[in-house]
């Protein structure tokens, strides 16, 4: 299955190691890691089964870098007092969601960092959440159980996979392109100003993974922007 496990700025090597053997639990090897806090994880002695995930884990700098090749992001979230923009839903109901994509394209499963989670930014790039439901009284995970729940949750009924779409979603990398470059646009018409560039430039994210653009689209669109600045800037 095409699916790829996303720590972002994970602090705990064990929680990396513990997350890198449940990817190997459950039979999927591609782990990438977003600025991890401790450089030594590689030699986390919690990845028992699981170190050549851990060994081949890929670093970036970046999670637009960690999603390029990703046409569908799924955040995780215990909710909490947050106010989301993004459709939420229980890890049942998102696993269905996730096993058809992946039929035709990369999907990839976000998780925050063991004290913060995930950010307004990080969540800005997800298509979707999902949360693990929980009791009130202790409502967050620890960072390797939550990844073990939902990989467990993902093959637990292989024959429940759903027809595959016929549109192939566009990735995250042309996504991304799109996103920065109606920004441009918009800072060339005026639309925008430091004051609120940092919100603007969440809304615009978000907006190109709510409408799911097919890749044909997204070329079409790139094309318009491209000769709209052109314009402008002429």
């Amino acid at each position: 299955m095409p699916l790829a496990v996303v720590l972002v700025s994970p602090r705990n090597p064990l929680n990396i190691g513990a997350a890198a053997r449940a990817l190997s639990n459950f039979g999927f090897s591609d782990l990438r890691l977003v600025q991890p806090y401790e450089v030594a994880f590689r030699e986390a002695v919690s990845a028992v089964g699981g170190a050549a995930v851990l060994q081949n884990a890929k670093v970036f700098d970046t999670l637009a870098g960690a999603l390029a090749d990703c046409s569908v992001v799924v955040g995780t979230t215990s909710v909490g007092n947050r106010e989301l923009q993004q459709p939420i839903h229980t890890i049942e109901a998102s696993a269905p969601l996730i096993r058809g994509h992946v039929a035709t394209g990369r999907a990839a499963l976000l998780f925050g960092s063991e004290k913060f989670g995930l950010s307004n930014d990080d969540l800005s790039f997800c298509h979707h959440l999902l949360r693990i439901p929980t009791v009130p009284e202790t409502p967050s995970m620890n960072l390797g159980q939550s990844v073990a729940v939902c990989l467990y949750e993902l093959i637990r009924d292989p024959s429940a996979i759903a027809s595959p779409p016929v549109r192939r979603a566009v990735s995250g990398a042309d996504a991304e392109q799109l996103t920065t470059m109606l920004l441009e646009l918009l800072d060339a018409s005026g639309y925008t100003n430091r004051i609120v560039a940092v919100s603007t430039t969440r809304k615009i994210r978000r907006f190109f993974r709510r409408i799911r653009l097919e890749q044909r689209d997204a070329r079409l669109v790139l094309g318009i922007l491209r000769q709209l600045l052109w314009k402008l800037r002429s």
